[in-house]
């Protein structure tokens, strides 16, 4: 980031580029035509973002007064979006020890603006009554506000996107219980708003007049129960109607336990969130709107928001992990950097095999698979598959495949489609069989030194709701028998086709 001011947009610095904001707010900065630094403790972690070789990486800590004084230098606005959930009991201390630094440093530094993302405040509850978590947001935001460089608070309740820990947090319930014994909580009224107006309020706090300096509530345009949520959620997923009994018994902490046995959410991370869901959080003003009008459709209903943070799933992409997208299309779509248990579940089967045999001879076997050819494997089972499908008005597998020796993207093979082809290296099928979910196998064939080759083998199942989970876990335990079997027989007979032909 030069000094000079030679280019044109504002030199920003973003804290928590790793995290679930900061990583979706990098590029949006930039296409905005701003100059980006990012601090980071592992920079690392973002070498795996498309925009990493646009924005400037420095490593430091909030909490290390000389990293932030140096990360600050030449900045005009400072994104503050960090904070210790999750981290701990003294999460709060550490929250204000890191604020404190932050606001110094900007005012030393001579920046221009601070931005911070805070948490949307109960009205009339006292800060002390506030849950922890809360509380921590709303002193941070008063730090700032404090610390003589002009600040915009933007306080959200609910982030509606894909990899959002609330989100998560209602992903999981809506989905994995058809019939859910609740906490009285599931009664408080919220205000959610969408990943991408966030980001785009964001965006636009950058430019803000100079002697701004003050807190901002955002929100959708619905104020909903965390039961509507639920149930809306539901709608959207294509999920049947959710049945809800609150019960008054569950206090905060035995709703996170709840939580945990339910949802993959680590505990550090859904006692606060549950602790906070005590009281209602409704945005008191629009004030925004003076500086930011809001442009045509926006801000975005729960509707829409979800539909977007489902439409991966949707439009049936597939990949390692719901978290780790190489590119993202959008805001709601995840990232590297979002934990192992964002983006909603997907289960995976992993077979690796080398293969004494050339990668040509590999492929052949690979492109050849179904039809007459067969699965390589418990050829029972593949038939019992099928007829089962057929059964229930699915496609099973009688439609084979179109032609005996080569494959191309939208050929219907069996009861799978090619979604993918590159030939010579990598396949990969859709199920269009009857499934309570997506479901997706991949083959790929890649040297491996010495004449012979590597087979990789995927199958991978998202699930739609509590019968996808079981669905799943009653075929597991004949995984190893059809797609361990599958992997050694496609692996001995690329095998055999090279030692025919005499390597």
């Amino acid at each position: 980031m030069d000094d000079d001011g030679s280019r044109d947009g504002l030199r920003c610095l973003v804290t928590g580029a790793t995290g679930y904001i900061g990583g979706r707010l990098v590029p949006e900065l930039l296409a905005a035509g701003h100059r980006v630094r990012c601090l980071a403790r592992s920079p690392g972690k973002l070498r795996d973002h498309p925009w990493a070789g646009e924005a400037e990486v420095v490593r430091g800590d909030v909490t290390d007064a000389d990293s932030v004084a140096e990360a600050m230098r030449g900045v005009d606005v400072a994104y503050y979006l960090v904070h210790a959930l999750g981290s701990g009991k003294d999460f709060e201390a550490t929250d204000r020890r890191a604020a404190g630094v932050f606001a110094r440093s900007a005012k030393a530094a001579g920046v221009r603006r601070i931005v911070y993302l805070g948490g949307l405040t109960p009205a009339g509850v006292p800060e002390g009554e506030l849950s922890p978590h809360l509380r921590s947001r709303t002193e941070v935001g008063r730090i700032l506000l404090d610390s003589g460089v002009p600040t915009a608070v933007l306080r959200a309740a609910v982030i509606i996107g894909s990899g959002s820990a609330s989100f998560e947090m209602l992903r999981y319930l809506t989905e994995r219980l058809p019939v859910m014994i609740t906490p009285s909580w599931v009664h408080t009224r919220i205000q959610p708003i969408a990943v991408r107006d966030v980001l785009r309020l964001l965006v636009a706090a950058a430019s803000l007049p100079d002697d701004v300096n003050r807190t901002f509530d955002i929100g959708g345009p619905e104020v909903l129960t965390y039961q509507d949520m639920m149930l809306g959620y539901a709608r959207v997923a294509g999920l049947p109607r959710r049945l809800i009994l609150p019960v008054p018994v569950l206090t905060p902490g035995l709703s996170s336990h709840w939580v945990g046995l339910v949802t993959p959410v680590p505990a550090s991370i859904a006692r606060p969130l549950t602790e906070s869901l005590r009281h209602e959080v409704v945005c008191r003003e629009h004030d925004i709107a003076r500086y930011v009008p809001d442009p045509p459709g926006h801000p975005l209903g729960f509707d829409q928001a979800v539909r977007l943070a489902l439409r991966r799933v949707r439009e049936a992409r597939v990949i390692t992990r719901w978290s780790s997208a190489a590119v993202p299309g959008a805001p709601s779509d995840p990232l590297p950097t979002d934990p192992d248990w964002a983006g909603g579940s997907l289960y995976t089967d992993r077979r690796e095999a080398v293969v004494d045999s050339s990668v040509h001879d590999l492929w052949r076997v690979i492109e050849g698979v179904g039809g007459e050819n067969g699965w390589y494997s418990f050829p029972l089972a593949w038939s019992l598959r099928g007829w089962l499908d057929r059964l229930v008005g699915g496609v099973g597998l009688r439609r084979g495949r179109r032609d005996a020796e080569r494959l191309r993207a939208g050929d219907s093979l069996d009861f799978w489609r090619v979604e993918e082809i590159e030939p010579g290296r990598l396949l990969r099928l859709r199920a269009e069989m009857r499934l309570p979910g997506l479901a997706w196998l991949e083959m790929s064939a890649e040297p491996d030194g010495d004449g012979r080759s590597r087979y990789r083998q995927r199958a991978l199942f998202h699930p739609r709701g509590l019968l996808g989970h079981a669905y799943w876990w009653s075929v597991s335990p004949f995984h190893a028998i059809v797609f361990g079997g599958m992997a050694r027989n496609i692996a001995r007979a690329a095998a055999r086709q090279t030692h025919a032909r005499g390597r």
